[in-house]
């Protein structure tokens, strides 16, 4: 092997560790939005840190973001579900979407510090290459998420608008959309439609521009 290949493989395992512990970052503010907002319930079972032994699930957090992102372009990934009790809050569907929209914001804010990385150091392309990439698949979570699918947190901020009985009627949707979910992500990599990617890059790329990051 030679320093080049060498160089790129270091610089993807950084690029890969700093994208899984943004996963955990992710994990974490759904652990924070909760307690904030009344529930301890993430507290009690230790979820309230950013260890990320607390929240990894060799699945989700690991082996699925790496698949995806090998064969189909984006990355998605999940840690182990933190626990949370919507009957602790005040409101039980405004501050549950809250706590889903926690996730995603967290991902955003992972871009942003990275895109001010990324200009302050834009003499370095080690560094720029970094920047880009963890840039790139920030965004990529937190746009995924968003999509209004259970149990995508984007499902979670839609539930603000529905009524009590809709509301119950969506959250049970959660373990079956989580199946459906995986299968026509996998089913459709393995097919080369991409039809998630080529929903949510647009965007990223989007906001990649405004940035200032190519």
């Amino acid at each position: 092997m030679n320093n080049s290949n060498v160089i790129s493989l270091l610089l993807n395992v950084v690029i890969i560790a700093l994208v899984f512990y943004s996963i955990i970052i992710h994990e974490f503010s759904h652990s924070l939005a909760a307690f904030l907002l009344g529930d301890d319930s993430a507290k009690r079972a230790g979820r309230l840190t950013l260890n990320p032994l607390k929240h990894i699930d060799w699945f989700g957090t690991v082996i699925l973001p790496l698949f995806l992102y090998l064969t189909c372009g984006f990355i998605y990934g999940y840690a182990k579900p933190v626990p949370f009790n919507p009957y602790n809050f005040k409101n039980f569907k405004t501050d549950s979407g809250l706590t889903g929209l926690a996730g995603p914001l967290s991902n955003f804010l992972v871009a942003i510090v990275f895109a001010l990385i990324y200009h302050l150091f834009g003499f370095s392309f080690i560094v720029q290459y970094i920047c880009t990439y963890v840039i790139y698949l920030n965004l990529l979570l937190a746009f995924f998420n968003l999509i209004p699918i259970p149990p995508l947190d984007g499902s979670k901020v839609i539930g603000i608008f529905l009524t009590d009985q809709a509301y119950y009627k969506w959250t049970m949707q959660e373990r079956k959309g989580m199946i459906y979910l995986f299968a026509f992500i996998i089913i459709s990599s393995l097919l080369g439609w991409n039809i998630i990617g080529k929903i949510i890059v647009p965007p990223v790329n989007f906001i990649m521009n405004l940035m200032g990051v190519h």
